[in-house]
Formats: structure tokens, C-alpha cells, sequence
């Protein structure tokens, strides 16, 4: 099944639960905003968060998609694409913050500056998660 399976999900619900694993294999769960970006599903995070940090030494993760009034669902799983200032280069990062956000968001920002510093500020990073395998449920 492709990434274009989950248009209409994504079409009412850009929330979804990542999942990673601790450092003891236990998993972590947490909310993102995810769009759609270059075959996969993406994210931002900061580096101070146990999903970022969990990412870092273990790239498996997963995410749940659940449709408004829960009869329906998508579940991503794979190994994360991590994009930051070790990785990429400035310019780069920046856009693909932008794209990220454009994805997540369905908008333009308000304010491309504004955003930039607070990126920068907030060091956050960009995750893309390519599925390894992807899972639908009520969604036909």
C-alpha cells in the first residue's frame, strides 16, 4: 500500500501518535503533526525530547492516524529519517522545516522570518518516516 492511501485521512486529521523505543525497549508515545513530505509521513521535534533522543539511538518507529470519530485508522511503522545540524546543512534544514510545517499545517506561515528564528531557537529537526510497512483499518 502507498503513502497516497492516506490523502482522506490526512484530509480531516494531521494528528497522529509516534511511537519510539526506550532505551530499555519500552516503547515511548507522544502527539505529532505530521503532512505528507517526499513518500513518507513528517514531523518536527526538539532535540531535548525523549522522541528525538530515543530516534537518535534507535531510528524504528511508528505512526497511528485515527479518524475523527474513531471508526478507522492507519499505523506507519519504519525506520526515521532524521534531518538536523549534524546531517544537514543550514539552508536545507530551513527549508525543510518550512516544507514540514507547509505539510503539516496545509498553510503558508504568516511570518517565513518569525518561523526561521524560532526554529533555529528551538533546534528543531525534521523526521520523516518512509513506511516499512502500512496498515489501514476502516479506511476503503
Amino acid at each position: 500500500m502507498e503513502i497516497y492511501a492516506l490523502d482522506g485521512l490526512l484530509a480531516q486529521n494531521h494528528v497522529a501518535v509516534v511511537t519510539t523505543f526506550r532505551r530499555d525497549g519500552a516503547p515511548q508515545q507522544s502527539l505529532v503533526t505530521v503532512g505528507k513530505w517526499d513518500g513518507g509521513l513528517a514531523f518536527t521535534t526538539t532535540e531535548d525530547r525523549a522522541k528525538a533522543k530515543n530516534l537518535a539511538r534507535d531510528p524504528r518507529c511508528a505512526l497511528m492516524l485515527i479518524r475523527p470519530g474513531y471508526r478507522g485508522y492507519a499505523v506507519l511503522d519504519g525506520r526515521a529519517d532524521v534531518r538536523d545540524p549534524r546531517n544537514t546543512d543550514a539552508e536545507a534544514l530551513r527549508l525543510l522545516l518550512r516544507d514540514v510545517y507547509r505539510a503539516a499545517a496545509g498553510k503558508e506561515h504568516p511570518d517565513w522570518d518569525e518561523y526561521d528564528r524560532a526554529m533555529a531557537e528551538q533546534r528543531r529537526r525534521a523526521v520523516i518516516l518512509r513506511p516499512g510497512r502500512l496498515v489501514t483499518v476502516g479506511l476503503e
